[in-house]
């Protein structure tokens, strides 16, 4: 009977060790994908992640299965590869279909519909990032998880601000800041008005910037006066303890006295900290209003400029007209009043949808490139690379890119060298047009300033400046993207990409 106990209790430990060595093994997986990631690694930490994701799912640990695999996800989206981000979810779905380990599977699907809706509102799709928010409420409340429901509320408020719905995004938000400070949750809320803020900083959304900071000041100055009041009861319920405790144990007169005189040092120190909290929470709520104006300001200044410049060009195009544009000064002036009237169109009705007609891709793209036929210098090869169908474009929009884009690569394009225009389909909904040059490449550094307008000072006979930038709005307004090819180091490589 002691010898069956023992070898029971042996074959127990050795289950036990080998699980954990498995369990070690998969941690292992996600801690390699972490540093990968912390090291600009992207492509490994993706396949680190996907293998850590299907690890956990085969024993059964479901909720670190799912969070390895929306990780994978996210990278996937952040190089704008859609399709494999999509298929992915699409995977991990049915992983949590078919677990069997009793995890509730409302909390897991919570979290892929979160990363589709967070997909949806990069690509600016509103129906669709809509509709999976309202999967998500679905989850979130058969989950019965407080947290998920806290984090649908956030969500709910980028997709609202994201979209221009202010007064929606305002009512998420207060919903969820009442929560979180009934639980005394400062630190969270403060996180989230941060979040918020960088998430607007960096889809270059001005009016949610400004919305959100100003929330952010209020709440700032409320959230001061809160924590003062419960250090003040926090103080004047010890004081309280401290007369109970003391009036039970010790009724004799000394002991009073010194009740009497800590109680006297405690309130001191109390009046101190009060006088001086209230210094500084004046002190800050000066510096707040003062920067709110700063910023109120800074923002009507640039909208009345940019209207300024547009009217002043206006202006001065019937003037302009009359001059000789054979003049080369002349000429860059004219050029210049149109493209800042351009930009100034373009940047006013960026909200307003853009038309588009089925094109047939290769004649569209041979014409372009015959535009610039005869420009290029000796022995430079152009090539077209289009397939023989058609896609749903603005050839407005997109023949104004293409033809910017050939013209500059014609330009700086070397004897002998190679200039090509390539359309590509990266997805269901999701294709690219390519123009590359041989040549020099642009430095690094200045990568991201060639599509800002009005950094430098240019002699406008050589050129405004405005001509890549326009082509980026142009992008944007499609609900697309320019953008600079770094993989690619035989020249330059310019990237539009368009979503059906």
């Amino acid at each position: 009977m002691k010898r069956k106990l023992l070898f029971s209790l042996l074959v127990l430990l050795l289950g036990m060790a080998t699980v954990a060595a498995q369990e070690a093994a998969i941690s292992d997986l996600q801690k390699r994908a972490e540093t990968e990631l912390k090291e600009g690694k992207t492509a490994g930490a993706r396949s680190l992640y996907i293998r850590a994701y299907e690890d956990y799912a085969s024993k059964g640990q479901m909720r670190q299965s799912v969070a390895c695999g929306v990780k994978a996800v996210a990278l996937y989206y952040k190089e704008n590869a859609y399709h494999e981000a999509f298929e992915l979810l699409r995977f991990i779905d049915q992983t949590i279909i078919g677990d069997k380990s009793g995890t509730n599977k409302s909390s897991l699907h919570y979290y892929t519909a979160k990363e589709r809706m967070q997909m949806y509102v990069k690509l600016r799709k509103s129906a669709e990032a809509k509709n999976q928010l309202a999967i998500m409420e679905n989850h979130a409340n058969n989950s019965g998880d407080e947290e998920i429901k806290n984090d649908l509320l956030y969500n709910k408020a980028i997709y609202h601000y994201t979209f221009g719905q202010t007064a929606q995004g305002n009512a998420v938000f207060k919903e969820m800041a009442q929560k979180l400070t009934a639980s005394k949750e400062y630190d969270k809320i403060d996180e989230v008005y941060k979040t918020l803020i960088s998430s607007a900083r960096s889809s270059n959304n001005a009016s949610m910037v400004a919305q959100t900071y100003s929330s952010y000041i209020v709440w700032k100055d409320s959230v001061a006066e809160l924590k003062r009041l419960d250090e003040t009861g926090a103080l004047k319920k010890q004081i309280a303890d401290n007369e109970a405790t003391i009036a039970d144990k010790d009724s004799s007169l000394t002991a009073r006295q010194a009740v009497i005189v800590g109680l006297a040092v405690l309130a001191a120190a109390l009046a101190a900290v009060l006088v001086f909290g209230a210094l500084v929470l004046l002190r800050y709520m000066a510096l707040s209003r003062k920067q709110k104006k700063t910023i109120k300001l800074a923002n009507e200044t640039n909208a009345l400029k940019a209207k300024f410049i547009s009217n002043i060009s206006a202006q001065l195009e019937p003037t302009l007209k009359k001059l000789d544009s054979r003049q080369p000064e002349v000429k860059a002036l004219q050029d210049f009043s149109q493209h800042i009237q351009t930009l100034s169109s373009i940047e006013n009705t960026m909200d307003e949808p853009v038309e588009t007609e089925d094109t047939p891709l290769q004649p569209f793209c041979e014409k372009l490139m015959d535009a610039v036929r005869g420009r290029e210098k000796r022995d430079v090869t152009l090539t077209v690379n289009a397939p023989k169908m058609s896609a749903k474009i603005n050839k407005e929009y997109v023949g104004h890119i293409l033809n910017h884009l050939l013209e500059n690569a014609v330009e700086y394009t070397p004897e002998e060298g190679h200039v090509w225009l390539e359309y590509k389909k990266r997805g269901a909904r999701t294709h690219q047009f390519v123009v590359s040059n041989t040549g020099e490449r642009i430095p690094e550094e200045r990568r991201e300033d060639v599509f800002k307008p009005f950094l430098e000072i240019h002699d406008l006979t050589k050129g405004d400046g405005l001509g890549l930038p326009i082509c980026k709005q142009m992008a944007l307004k499609m609900g697309g993207d320019l953008d600079i090819d770094p993989q690619f180091v035989k020249g330059m490589r310019f990237v539009l990409e368009l979503h059906a």
